[in-house]
């Protein structure tokens, strides 16, 4: 049937030819012997096709009857023999794949309203964990607390994740992102959690070739490096021990100066509205924050200059933030920070990072021991910013993309003067950590691009105004599978 096919396709192709040839002057009797031609040079050309199909089909037969002979039949294959069979197992190995790909862009694809691409993404995360005395969360825990320990298994730090690409605006792309996971309750926005969906990190940006204008919901400015850790995602691994990674509204402008080729700097500055901490598991006693009562937005910026590659290259920055507060009670005050950052690469698979700052009121930032201000108590009618300064660092070792090695030590120290200001013998209205610490190590192994695996032990030390300092091990084990 094929080769009928065939036939009739290549007759009906050269009879149109020599009829678009056929000049209207030409007589009935010369039209007739030129068609006569034409049928004579097809009928030719079919044989030959006709032939080295026959030909073809022949060898086919012969090399698949190769194939399905066993191996066993052979005592010895010739290089050749081994070269096409490598060769025909991996044109149906990408036959295979192509078909696979084909299926998939036949199904039902994910579109939005406004017809511009759109990407689904995300990390199914199963983690067990022991913790040796309780903690605050024991799934991801930040500080330890007296009384015994916790094992059990999670999946709520699943992350799923939407990546959309929209039109361009005065010469600039424009790029959208949101992530949510299932670590959330109503009553905080950043943390704790009973295992609700919770808006993580969100991103709106227009990107010029130098110049990007965003609003997003992320970690501030001033802190730009995290933690790696694959068992600790709700919460960064340092969370409140030196870290400040909590997630606020934020509207700025980015820009990059070139100073020679892989080398420029980074000018970053944005406005930022500052949550009020929370201890994990207590509820909201107010639907604003401190911030928002000062009818003021709070101000970031960093300043930094970076050289080589983008994610993995030499980085070095410092920022600064300013945010006025006020209290229920009507009183004002002022948080502020420094910080300072640092990515520093050592060889080929060596890397050190770090973020440090210092500053008075960071509880919505995540510092200060979940504090933003203190009562004094020998001073009437004020409200004082909590002092505190902090930061971590990081060693990682990657020996290749499929095998990393990570430890790290962070800090979150309120200062004491301020701390027993709003304390004595008879009264104490401190009610947070006056001092926060956490130690990590961990092995994460990618067996392929998709699938991730991770080894991690923890120490917390974490002191209050009364009592010894309280301690927990904390032993994860983790399985990811991104798509």
């Amino acid at each position: 049937m094929k080769r009928n096919l065939l036939v009739t396709c290549l007759i009906v192709g050269s009879a149109r030819c020599v009829l678009a040839q056929v000049s209207p002057t030409e007589t009935a009797q010369q039209k007739l012997q030129r068609l006569s031609d034409a049928v004579v040079q097809v009928q030719s050309q079919v044989t030959a096709y006709q032939k080295q199909l026959q030909f073809l089909q022949e060898q086919l037969a012969e090399l698949q009857s190769q194939l399905d002979a066993k191996p066993e039949a052979k005592p010895s294959s010739s290089p050749a023999d081994t070269s096409t069979s490598a060769s025909l197992g991996e044109l149906r190995e990408r036959q295979a794949i192509a078909e696979s790909q084909i299926a998939t862009h036949e199904q039902a694809k994910v579109e939005s309203e406004s017809k511009y691409p759109l990407r689904v993404s995300g990390l199914i995360l199963f983690n067990a964990f022991i913790n040796t005395r309780r903690v605050d969360d024991p799934i991801d825990p930040t500080y330890a607390l007296n009384g015994s320990g916790t094992t059990g298994m999670s999946i709520r730090q699943t992350i799923l994740g939407l990546q959309a690409t929209g039109p361009h605006l005065l010469g600039a792309t424009s790029h959208a992102d949101l992530n949510i996971d299932f670590f959330g309750n109503g009553s905080q926005q950043t943390y704790g959690g009973s295992g609700l969906v919770r808006l993580r990190t969100a991103h709106a940006s227009l990107r010029w070739k130098s110049t990007e204008a965003f609003f997003s919901l992320d970690r501030p400015l001033l802190a730009p490096n995290m933690p790696t850790s694959l068992v600790s995602t709700a919460q960064p691994n340092l969370a409140w021990s030196g870290d400040l990674w909590t997630w606020n509204p934020q509207a700025g402008v980015k820009q990059e100066i070139a100073i020679r080729t892989n080398q420029h700097l980074q000018l970053e500055g944005a406005v930022i509205d500052v949550q009020d901490p929370r201890l994990p598991n207590s509820t909201a006693t107010a639907s604003f924050s401190l911030a928002q009562r000062s009818r003021w937005p709070g101000l970031e910026s960093r300043l930094g200059y970076a050289m080589g590659d983008r994610d993995t290259g030499f980085r070095v920055g410092v920022g600064q933030y300013f945010s006025p507060h006020r209290t229920l009670e009507g009183y004002r005050f002022n948080a502020w920070a420094a910080s300072a950052d640092l990515r520093l690469p050592l060889g080929r698979h060596v890397q050190i990072t770090s973020n440090a700052y210092r500053g008075a009121g960071l509880g919505g930032l995540g510092g200060g021991g979940y504090v933003d201000y203190v009562y004094p108590i020998n001073a009437a009618d004020t409200a004082r910013p909590l002092n505190n300064a902090g930061g971590w660092v990081q060693a990682s070792i990657r020996r290749n993309d499929r095998l990393q090695f990570n430890g790290g030590f962070g800090i979150d120290a309120p200062f004491a003067a301020d701390v027993r200001s709003a304390s004595s013998s008879q009264a104490a209205s401190y009610p947070g950590l006056t001092r926060n610490r956490a130690a990590y190590g961990n092995v994460i192994v990618s067996p392929s691009s998709y699938l991730q695996l991770s080894l991690e032990y923890r120490r917390l030390w974490s002191n209050y105004l009364v009592g010894p300092t309280r301690t927990s091990d904390a032993i994860g084990v983790a399985a990811g599978y991104r798509f």
